[in-house]
Order: C-alpha cells, then structure tokens, then sequence
C-alpha cells in the first residue's frame, strides 16, 4: 500500500531555508518518491497550520523511513530543521475495497 510523508511548517529563516527545495527533490526521486503536494501558501480554513505543506508518495512506510534515514537526506536536513518550524508524518494510503 502506498504510504505519504506530510509535512507542515513555517520557515523561520527564509534564506537559511532556500537550500533545502532543490537539494531535497533528487534524494525524494532517487528513493522512488514523488512529490505530489508543495504549496508555501496553504489555504487554511480550520485549526493553526503552517503556511507550507508538503506531501510526497512512496510505495510504502518502509520506502519513506528508507528515504529519511538515507545518507543523502541527513546530509540536508538541517536545511529544514534548522530553519523551520513544524511536523512530518508517515500515513498510509487509503484503500476503500
């Protein structure tokens, strides 16, 4: 089953941050991921979220943990983590058979 990273956040240091969309896409690629959902505007119509959401397919949990814990990944997330504010989340794909 098809499993999604979800993240949500604010940039706290734009320019600390810029570093982070063009070096993340390839390690997402060369996992098997697909970026489905990157929008630094999101429209909020209940609750607090952040500003950007992110949500990236893989073809399941184990791929996604496998991008995130990757050398490639660790390399630059302190482009994110440092620079931003908010949440990730593995889930599952919905299935309705």
């Amino acid at each position: 089953m098809s499993a999604y990273l979800v993240a949500n956040y604010r940039i706290t240091n734009p320019d600390g941050y810029s570093a982070y969309p063009p070096a993340v896409v390839p390690t997402i690629v060369a996992h098997g991921g697909e970026v489905m959902i990157a929008d630094y505007d999101s429209e909020v119509i209940e609750g607090d979220p952040a500003s950007v959401t992110v949500v990236v397919k893989f073809a399941d949990k184990e791929a996604a943990r496998t991008w995130y814990n990757s050398a490639e990944y660790q390399e630059i997330i302190a482009y994110r983590t440092d620079n931003s504010e908010g949440s990730l989340l593995f889930v599952d794909g919905f299935d309705a058979g």
